[in-house]
């Protein structure tokens, strides 16, 4: 069984066993049923679901490659349960939807949800989707200048920058040192990126004719 799948079972024991047990028979035969996946995508749909057989459900359709899972892996990103938002993460990577990126950078653009922002701002990096650097950028600006600097999200920035090794970074992530709950993360970013070029070595070499 998959870690994360075993996790969501794990921490739902005692809500109603029945119901677990048949979403996680489910889950094994997905990836080869589509009657399974079919079931799987019902729960989705049906009124009245309480929020972690929809969770576990979407986890199992990602894992069997199954679109339908999107939207509400997506509208758990950024649930205020970081544990939910890590988990949707980890569905929407192994999903591979080309639709993630821009989802992921709205959601962590998202004035309003900043503070749960640390699970799409990580999945940008990890996708290194073209939506990543600029979000992440103009995300960490923001937080930079205040007046709520949401660190956890800010390091998480800093820490997608120096997995994308963008040098356009560069002068951000210096700015991110003068901030003590950065610096660490900020210096080892620096460290990340290539060598700014000297204006010696981007000279033409010297013809020998």
């Amino acid at each position: 069984m998959d870690d994360t799948l075993r996790a969501m079972a794990e921490r739902v024991e005692e809500e109603d066993g029945p119901t677990r047990d048949r979403l996680l028979a489910l889950a094994a035969t997905a990836p080869a049923r589509a009657d399974a996946r079919d079931a799987l995508a019902e729960w989705l749909t049906a009124v009245g679901r309480p929020l972690w057989q929809q969770e576990m459900a979407a986890y199992a359709l990602a894992l069997a490659g199954d679109r339908r899972a999107f939207e509400t892996l997506v509208f758990l990103l950024n649930h205020r349960d970081s544990g939910r938002g890590e988990n949707a993460a980890e569905g929407l990577f192994r999903l591979a939807d080309p639709r993630t990126g821009r989802a992921a950078a709205a959601l962590a653009g998202n004035a309003l949800r900043t503070a749960y922002a640390v699970h799409p701002v990580r999945l940008l990096a990890r996708l290194r989707a073209p939506e990543a650097a600029p979000t992440l950028s103009a995300l960490l600006r923001r937080l930079l200048a205040g007046p709520e600097h949401h660190w956890p999200v800010a390091r998480a920035c800093v820490e997608g920058l120096a997995v994308l090794a963008d040098p356009a970074s560069r002068p951000l992530l210096t700015d991110a040192l003068a901030h003590p709950p950065l610096r660490p993360a900020a210096e080892a970013a620096l460290r990340a990126l290539r060598p700014p070029r000297s204006p010696a070595s981007r000279k033409p070499p010297a013809s020998s004719g």
